[in-house]
């Protein structure tokens, strides 16, 4: 069972509904919610696709990962972090050791059909969007696994059905002793270190 300072940290493809099931999990367990892009542009007074056109991606994902340095130090929160902040090695390490990581699984399709009119996604700004979103999905996928102590999938027809699924898994951990998870998955955990 989770205790009051318990972090959740979402992790997924962008579109796959890290910001908005993060609410609604948040809402549910009494927990406040933080989305890191929107704390990026709060921080810098720009746009998520100003900061990429202006300093290029490099710079974007090292303000990125000050953020998730920053935001996972602290207790009791639900984050939704950007869907790129797994690329960077000290970020996936700090996620899985300050909070429960819960990736959030998205088929493709299904994330095209939620970015389609979405321009505020500035790698999906391309002539190609679906293989854009294959090619991240290729990159990304073994980062979120690595990070992952949960993995649920997004397909499902509404916010408060992935909500239950995840707070379901959620119940099965000893979190409350403030010992960490291992990763629920059929393979036996890798230690990175």
């Amino acid at each position: 069972m989770l205790n009051s300072t318990t972090n959740i940290f979402l992790v997924g493809l962008m579109g796959s509904g890290k910001t908005t099931i993060g609410r609604a999990l948040a809402k549910r367990l009494n927990k406040r919610f933080i989305d890191a892009d929107h704390e990026i542009e709060a921080r810098t007074g720009a746009s998520i696709p100003l900061i990429f056109e202006i300093e290029g991606e490099a710079s974007f994902r090292q303000r990125e990962a000050d953020v998730i340095r920053d935001l996972t130090a602290q207790q009791g929160i639900v984050l939704a972090t950007g869907g790129g902040a797994v690329l960077n090695q000290t970020s996936r390490h700090l996620l899985k050791e300050r909070g429960v990581v819960v990736y959030l699984r998205a088929s493709v399709s299904s994330i095209l059909q939620r970015t389609s009119h979405d321009r505020n996604r500035p790698l999906l700004q391309t002539a190609d969007p679906k293989a854009r979103i294959e090619a991240l999905s290729q990159q990304r996928g073994p980062l979120y696994d690595e990070v992952a102590h949960i993995t649920v999938e997004t397909g499902r027809p509404n916010v408060q059905s992935v909500v239950q699924n995840i707070l379901a898994q959620l119940d099965k951990y000893p979190v409350a002793s403030g010992e960490m998870p291992a990763a629920s998955s059929d393979e036996s955990p890798v230690d990175h270190s």
